[in-house]
């Protein structure tokens, strides 16, 4: 029980310092994120510069901190996206069931057989790159896993006896679906959210690692990332900075979503 809370509290204290981070960004960066200074390139960390500079004399640490508005925003709406429509489809394949579920799922099999890196960078090189595309793309990926719990949560609650009466007293079966059953399918679909928001933070720094996601001047970590390979051996600080903040993310969502999984087991 105890190894359980922890996951959940260390969670919880990484995210909490993050967003602190990211708030803090939206009034505050110790030096203009586009700032260039020749004579301060490849600076080491220093009380001056605590993360160092890059190659154009741009101080990383705040570069660090406006990379984190990227982060949430894109992980945020990503797993908005995927969320909303994967609720609404695993809904309605969960409770009508018949040809309908059937179809829908093997529809859900057929994207979750295609690798979702793949699918982003065919879509974002259709339809270009930026941060909007990357969005919809990291959306779209997310859709199948959020249907395919939320179609299993209805599965064994259409049968119950409150869907029953509700049934029976001629509730209709949005109302059913929305009011009645979707309510008490949350846990998973909140635990299921928070695994979405690492996954949505990786694929968005591999696709900005690789040139397809976020475009400068926006700051992305895994721009910074691609950008930094060049002078790994020169100033690695500039390479470990934007990896540490990309483990630590990643890490934070993953223990918060591990937290809330032991949560609702012990509830069960």
């Amino acid at each position: 029980m105890r190894r359980k809370k922890v996951s959940l509290h260390i969670g919880i204290t990484i995210i909490v310092l993050l967003l602190s981070l990211m708030v803090v960004s939206f009034f505050y960066t110790p030096y203009p994120v586009t700032e260039m200074n020749r004579l301060e390139r490849f600076s080491p960390p220093s009380a001056r510069h605590l993360l160092g500079t890059d190659n154009f004399g741009r101080d990383v640490f705040s570069r660090i901190m406006k990379g984190s508005q990227t982060a949430f925003f894109v992980g945020f709406l990503a797993v908005s996206i995927g969320s909303v429509f994967g609720v609404f489809i695993g809904a309605v394949s969960g409770y009508f069931g018949g040809a309908l579920d059937e179809f829908i799922m093997r529809f859900m099999d057929a994207m979750m057989a295609f690798p979702g890196i793949l699918f982003a960078l065919m879509f974002v090189s259709i339809f270009g790159v930026g941060i909007r595309n990357t969005i919809i793309a990291i959306g779209i990926m997310s859709i199948p896993s959020f249907a395919r719990i939320t179609r299993s949560g209805f599965i064994q609650h259409r049968e119950l006896e409150y869907v029953k009466s509700a049934r029976v007293k001629g509730v209709t079966s949005g109302r059913i679906i929305f009011h009645h059953i979707l309510p008490n399918v949350l846990s998973p679909i909140i635990v299921a959210a928070s695994m979405g928001f690492s996954s949505a933070v990786l694929a968005e720094a591999a696709l900005s690692y690789l040139g397809l996601g976020i475009q400068p001047p926006d700051p992305s970590w895994g721009r910074m990332l691609s950008e930094s390979q060049v002078f790994i051996t020169l100033s690695p600080w500039y390479a470990i900075a934007p990896g540490v903040f990309i483990t630590l993310i990643v890490l934070g969502f993953n223990f918060l979503g591990d937290g809330l999984r032991d949560l609702q087991d012990r509830r069960q």
